[in-house]
C-alpha cells in the first residue's frame, strides 16, 4: 500500500527530498533529488481549504456552507493557501495592505462568530456587547 509523501522534516521543518523513484508496474528506478511540489507542502488543513475552493468553482459563498464557518474566515483561509502556495503579495506595501486587511477580516470575523453565538443563545446582550468591544482593544 502507497502512503503519501511527507514534504516536512518532522525534526527541523526543512523541505523534504525524495531521492528515489520506482515504477511499480516495471520496477524501473530513478535516483536523483526531487522536490515534492507545492501542494504536498500544504498541511492537511489547507488542502480541505483547496479541495472545497474547487468544488465551488472558487465561489466563497459554496465554501462558507460546505466548511460550516463565517464568510471573512473562508476569505482569510484562502488567503493563507494563496500564501502558502507562494503566491503572495511582492513588496513590502503589498505585504502591509494585506496584513491591514486581515486586521480588519480577523475583527469583523470575530465580530460575526459573537453575534452568532448571541443568536445561539450561548451568550447573553451584554456578554456580546462586552466582547465585541473586547475585539478593538485586542493587542495582536
Amino acid at each position: 500500500m502507497a502512503h503519501d509523501v511527507i514534504a516536512t522534516c518532522p525534526v527541523c521543518a526543512g523541505e523534504l527530498l525524495v531521492t528515489r523513484l520506482r515504477c511499480g508496474e516495471c520496477g524501473t528506478t530513478i535516483e536523483g533529488e526531487f522536490g515534492v511540489g507545492r501542494f504536498a507542502r500544504l498541511s492537511r488543513d489547507q488542502v480541505v481549504v483547496l479541495e472545497s475552493f474547487l468544488r465551488s468553482r472558487g465561489n466563497l459563498r459554496d465554501m462558507e456552507r460546505e466548511l460550516g464557518i463565517s464568510y471573512p474566515t473562508v476569505r482569510a483561509r484562502v488567503e493563507a493557501l494563496v500564501r502558502a502556495l507562494g503566491f503572495g503579495p511582492r513588496d513590502e506595501d503589498a505585504a502591509a495592505a494585506e496584513a491591514a486587511a486581515a486586521a480588519t477580516t480577523d475583527t469583523a470575523a470575530g465580530r460575526r462568530e459573537i453575534l452568532e453565538r448571541l443568536a445561539r443563545k450561548e451568550l447573553t446582550a451584554e456578554e456580546a456587547a462586552d466582547a465585541i468591544r473586547r475585539l478593538g482593544k485586542d493587542p495582536r
